[in-house]
């Protein structure tokens, strides 16, 4: 039971629960009830704007898939490293380390969730500043981002109980 359940589990799993269904929500809030499915962009803000992409790669569309068997395989992939990811949480000796993985968990989920309804990922955040567009996301993208860069400044910043030069 250890090996699935540490200290900070409970924590962990509330993050991953509140960004799965933030994740969703949101993006049946932009397809469903702003129609952005029946619309080619709704203008926010004068650095954003919601347009309507499916992504049937993984981060940046890399790696994307036209067909079944390649949908199916990035989802088995995305679901596999979500469980991995939860060993590691469960395993975690900071609350900063279990929340990155957290957030890490609950965006990939998300994100498997459309691959498995909509055989793809729904997109549709775009920041840009004039020309320069930055790429579309959604929430559970902004949460793997977050959760990527909380566990880079863990590694290289985080007390593990080491004893650092003065």
């Amino acid at each position: 039971m250890s090996r699935f359940w540490g200290p900070h589990s409970r924590f962990a799993s509330l993050i991953v629960v509140a960004v799965f269904i933030l994740d969703q929500a949101s993006k049946a809030g932009v397809l469903f009830g702003l129609d952005l499915l029946g619309r080619e962009q709704i203008h926010l803000l004068p650095f954003f704007d919601f347009v309507m992409v499916w992504n049937r790669g993984i981060s940046y569309g890399l790696f994307e898939q036209s067909d079944e068997t390649g949908r199916w395989l990035l989802t088995i992939f995305m679901l596999v490293a979500a469980a991995l990811l939860w060993l590691w949480a469960a395993r975690a000796g900071t609350r900063l380390l279990a929340l990155s993985l957290a957030l890490i968990i609950g965006g990939a989920l998300g994100n498997a969730l459309d691959r498995i309804i909509y055989g793809a990922v729904a997109d549709f955040a775009r920041l840009f500043w004039g020309e320069a567009s930055w790429y579309v996301f959604n929430l559970a993208d902004a949460a793997i981002v977050a959760g990527v860069a909380l566990l880079l400044y863990d590694s290289l910043f985080g007390d593990h109980g080491k004893t650092r030069n003065r």
